[in-house]
């Protein structure tokens, strides 16, 4: 069965762009596609999408705003941002809604799909000066570690916050796939929360990695 995609830009020749470029790929359809977000809750409840790719400044409403709506009923659906911006006020406030990922908008017509099938396996695509930016947060002098974190699961949040996938990280650190996923849910249980979005966004808000 294809992916559904639900997609959300302003920007009518963008949007149908993207239309186009999904249809290209029989693994992916179009769910919707909608020039704002005032519906959004709506759309997702009668389109059920598997995967979102949002613009961050729409008119009415903004996608950061949209994130913070759709994450109160649907904690786990993939919230691709498609963005101009590269800077950090926009990056972290998308972050803390619960976005999963960002695409600069120039780079749409490259590594729209890779940064789909990176969130589908759970992994948070961002453009290398956005993964730097977030990095570079966390290396700074930050809070104790209150949450008793083991300097492995500190890596491997460390390593989900950076965008890579459980594979990724299962190969980096030379553990096998379950002993990741094993680590994760500890991750969770000691930061109390429910997603990866949520883990990361603690992360980079608590500066705990």
């Amino acid at each position: 069965m294809a992916n559904r995609l639900l997609i959300y830009e302003d920007n009518a020749i963008l949007r149908e762009s993207v239309c186009s470029l999904v249809a290209t790929d029989s693994a992916y359809e179009i769910a919707g596609a909608f020039p704002d977000v005032l519906n959004v809750q709506n759309e997702i409840s009668q389109l059920k999408p598997g995967i979102i790719l949002m613009d961050i400044d729409m008119p009415g409403m903004t996608g950061i705003e949209a994130v913070k709506k759709i994450r109160k009923q649907h904690t786990d659906l993939p919230i691709i941002m498609l963005t101009v911006f590269d800077d950090n006020t926009h990056v972290f406030e998308a972050l803390r809604a619960g976005a999963s990922g960002y695409l600069l908008k120039k780079h749409i017509s490259t590594k729209l799909f890779q940064s789909i099938e990176d969130v589908l396996q759970g992994g948070a695509p961002m453009s290398p000066s956005i993964a730097r930016m977030v990095i570079e947060s966390m290396h700074k002098p930050g809070n104790e570690n209150s949450y008793k974190l083991t300097p492995r699961e500190k890596e491997i949040l460390a390593s989900l916050s950076s965008g890579n996938s459980y594979k990724m990280i299962a190969a980096h650190l030379n553990i096998s796939l379950d002993t990741v996923r094993t680590h994760i849910k500890k991750i969770y249980e000691k930061l109390q929360v429910h997603s990866q979005t949520e883990a990361v966004s603690k992360a980079i808000n608590e500066k705990l990695v």
